[in-house]
This record gives structure tokens, C-alpha cells and sequence, in this order.
């Protein structure tokens, strides 16, 4: 409840604080009752189980859900908690809800997919194994999304306001500017990087009173290099071998990305003219939403169309399995992004076992998935039950990133023309965290913490 001494709302963090995943921040002001983002936790399974955990409020108090962006460590449990009672409003820009359209139902058809692998080939530890959510679940829950332009002010409740403005990470992405009685709060969600060739740089915002700012990479700076020159040499020396570059990807923003990158490539002849396979339905329709919005990137309607035109898209499930049947050298982009589910696994079994080939992962993975486990070189992975040994190459690509790195963030930190009352640092690993806690601390002497799992503060 809102802190009665101080007149001023409680910020509850129920996500997103000591991990990357499962954003998720109640405010309660003691007349309005919101979240902001409603995520999915991934990677470790003790993150993961906290997804099985009810939420300890009534959700038929609550009045809204503030989006941020349709990623699902951000959007992806809308369907538990309409499916539990949640009537209220969820709140995004356009593209968000277009996209939330595609990636919730997906979600869940998924999860059911999953669960049903799980008991027909005995591999899960439940009894039987069942989804967190239905196909079905989600398709309901989009009955409730309410989107809003860009910069114009929408109501919450009966005293607090949101806008949106952009923030340059995926199509959509916003950064929420929260106004409770004068009191103003701004969530960054996930800040995008600046100078990108498909997305607006992250809006400079001048004044707030509290800030929840993203630590993704809060410790660590991306590789000077420009992304089509090291993609240029990875897929190079991969076709050199004869082998095939795997591309696991997230269908919403990376996806695109790598298109655009492979199509100025090809362009330029800087790659050889080898088949570049699209293996993921909802990246797919993800990459039309992605043209349905040119206002919302830097694209053109024809740089779009090039763009999509470079893949040849693969819908059906046989003509995914004839990839891997196929022998000859080839690009194949396939979700999930961390390699926690999906086409991309089964791929994944066929060319991680064969030296000839390489495993491209473009951006961050959160610990506990098998990107990580890659990324800090496994030599097998487990996947649907066997271990799969990995001989393939494995190069992680941190310039593919739409994360801002720890400079850019404290560049667009330095936008702000007073220092907050405070900032709680967020949506990091701890170390991340901690780091750019650190560095706001030194250099820009603002008052910061980094919160707890489940830790309520009171906005005074």
C-alpha cells in the first residue's frame, strides 16, 4: 500500500532485480494499482520456477499493465495473469501490441509443445509436465492490450498518467515516463543502442524524481568493430569449410537485424551467394510487423522489402527437417535467440556435432540457458534428453546486441540536467548491476541502489 507518512507510492520489485529476466515492478499508490512489464524468468531453473509462484496480490485490484516492450522477459506472463483474474488494461505503443500478438500466442503453443515432448519421451522431473500457458491462454489475454502513439499521455487510474517515448531497442520499445500526482517516475525497459542502422536512438529524457534504468550490460562495453564487418568474417570462413552458420536469434528485433546486415552483404558481395534460411514462423511474421511500422525504425518501405526478400522463409515443420537433411553450406536464423526452446534446437542437434559448421551467437545470454553454457564453451549441451557434443565453432557477436553497453548508458544517464532523488538499477546480472551502480556512483554522484528480489521501497 502507498506509504500513508509520506503521501508518496510504494515501488515493489517483483522481477528484474538481481537477474536479466522476469521484469516486473508493482506501484501502488494507494488509489492506482499497476504493473510495469509482466515478464517471463528464464535461464537458471530456480528463475524459472519462480514463473509457478502465484502472485502474492489480488489481481482483480490491480488497474493496469504498463508494457515496455513485447519481449517475453518483459511481456511474457500477461497470460497467467489474465488467465488468474486480471481484468485491467495493458498498456503499449502500437507496434508492441502488434507484436505481443505474435510472440504470446507462440509462447504458449510452445509451452504446450514442449510439455508434450517432455511426457512422450519421459525427459521431464514432472509428472506429468504441462505448460505454464496455453496457445489459447494467450490468444484471450490480448483482448486487453490498449496501445497509444508515441509521445501522447494515456490514464492509468484515477491519478497517475503514462507516455511512452522511444527507446530504440526492438520495434516498439518504449521508455515509460510515469506521472502519479506530480510525482514523475521513468522506467528506461531496455534501452536500445544508439547509431543503429534499423532503430532510433533512445530518447534523452531531462528530469524525473525516481529512475528504474536497465543494466544488461552494465559491466561490460561491446567490441569496436562494425556488425556487417565480423558477420562478413564468420560467415567467410564458415562457407570456406563447407559448413553451415547457425544463427540462433530472437524473432523480434535480432531477427531482423541479421536480415538487414546479410542483405547489405550480399549487396556488396562481401559474402558469398549462399541460401539464407528464415526457420521460425514467428519471426517471420514478425519481420511483416516490421514493415507495417516505418515510422517506428530507420528503414525505408524499400529497405524493407530487401531486407525480407534476402531469407526464403520456412513455415512448414518438413521443410524445416530437410535443412538439416541438406548437405550443401547455408545460413540458417532460427529462434529462440538463447537456445531455451524452439526449431533452433533441433538444428542445433544436427550442426553443433560437425566441425565444419558455426554456432553465431548475437547478443546477450542469460545464465542458466544453453546460449551461456555455448558462450563459456560447453563441449556437449543437453537437448531433449541427450547430450550433444559441440565441435562446431562457436563465436558470440556482442556488436549484435540492441543493448546499450555500459558507456552508452551512462551517455544517455548524462541526458538528465538534475540527478534523480534516486535510481534503482535493474534488469542485470548482480555483477552487472553492481558495476553500474558503481559507475553512476563516481561519475555522475547520484544517489543509487540496486533493489532485492521481492524488496519494497517507498518513493519518498
Amino acid at each position: 500500500m502507498m506509504d500513508t507518512r509520506t503521501g508518496m507510492p510504494d515501488l515493489t520489485f517483483l522481477g528484474g532485480a538481481g537477474t536479466v529476466t522476469g521484469s516486473k515492478y508493482l506501484l501502488d499508490t494507494g488509489i492506482d494499482r499497476f504493473l510495469v512489464d509482466c515478464g517471463l524468468f528464464q535461464g537458471h531453473r530456480r528463475l524459472r520456477e519462480q514463473n509457478w509462484s502465484p502472485l502474492r496480490y489480488k489481481l482483480g485490484t490491480l488497474d493496469a499493465v504498463v508494457l515496455t516492450h513485447a519481449h517475453l522477459d518483459h511481456s511474457g506472463y500477461i497470460p497467467v495473469l489474465v488467465r488468474d483474474g486480471f481484468e485491467g488494461r495493458v498498456i503499449s505503443t502500437h507496434a508492441t501490441k502488434d507484436l505481443c500478438g505474435v510472440l504470446l500466442p507462440d509462447s504458449g503453443h510452445l509451452q504446450e509443445r514442449d510439455a508434450e515432448s517432455a511426457n512422450r519421451h519421459r525427459y521431464s522431473r514432472h509428472k506429468p509436465a504441462r505448460p505454464l500457458y496455453t496457445r489459447q491462454d494467450a490468444e484471450v489475454s490480448l483482448d486487453q492490450f490498449s496501445s497509444v502513439s508515441f509521445g501522447r499521455e494515456s490514464l492509468l487510474g484515477r491519478e497517475s498518467r503514462v507516455r511512452f517515448v522511444p527507446a530504440g531497442h526492438i520495434l516498439g520499445a518504449a521508455i515509460a515516463e510515469i506521472d502519479i500526482g506530480g510525482t514523475k517516475i521513468v522506467f528506461s525497459g531496455d534501452l536500445g543502442r544508439p547509431s543503429s542502422a534499423t532503430m532510433p536512438d533512445p530518447t534523452l529524457v531531462k528530469r524525473t524524481d525516481f529512475l528504474i534504468v536497465e543494466s544488461t550490460y552494465g559491466g561490460r562495453r561491446h567490441d569496436d568493430v562494425k556488425p556487417e564487418h565480423a558477420m562478413a568474417n564468420v560467415v567467410n570462413a564458415t562457407i570456406a569449410r563447407g559448413g553451415t552458420v547457425l544463427i540462433p536469434a530472437f524473432a523480434v528485433g535480432r531477427a531482423q537485424s541479421i536480415l538487414y546486415h546479410l542483405q547489405e552483404l550480399e549487396q556488396a558481395e562481401k559474402i558469398p551467394d549462399v541460401p539464407v534460411y528464415l526457420d521460425s514462423p514467428m519471426a517471420i511474421n514478425a519481420s511483416a510487423i516490421f514493415c507495417h511500422h516505418l515510422p517506428d525504425h530507420r528503414l525505408t518501405a524499400a529497405e524493407c522489402r530487401a531486407t525480407c526478400d534476402v531469407a526464403r522463409y520456412v513455415r512448414e515443420v518438413e521443410e524445416s527437417k530437410w535443412l538439416d537433411r541438406d548437405e550443401t553450406p547455408k545460413i540458417i536464423i532460427s529462434a529462440s535467440g538463447m537456445l531455451t526452446g524452439g526449431r533452433v534446437l533441433h538444428h542445433l542437434k544436427h550442426y553443433a556435432p560437425d566441425p565444419r559448421c558455426t554456432i553465431l551467437l548475437t547478443g546477450f545470454q542469460a545464465g542458466g540457458t544453453r546460449g551461456a553454457a555455448l558462450a563459456a564453451g560447453a563441449s556437449s549441451l543437453k537437448v531433449h534428453g541427450t547430450k550433444v557434443p559441440i565441435r562446431a565453432h562457436v563465436e558470440n557477436l556482442d556488436v549484435l546486441s540492441a543493448h546499450a553497453d555500459s558507456d552508452e548508458i551512462m551517455a544517455w544517464l548524462s541526458g538528465f540536467e538534475e540527478a534523480p532523488r534516486m535510481t534503482f538499477i535493474t534488469h542485470g546480472e548482480p555483477s552487472a548491476s553492481e558495476a553500474l551502480r558503481q559507475r553512476i556512483s563516481d561519475e555522475l554522484s547520484w544517489p543509487c541502489m540496486v533493489p532485492k528480489q521481492d524488496q519494497v521501497v517507498g518513493l519518498s
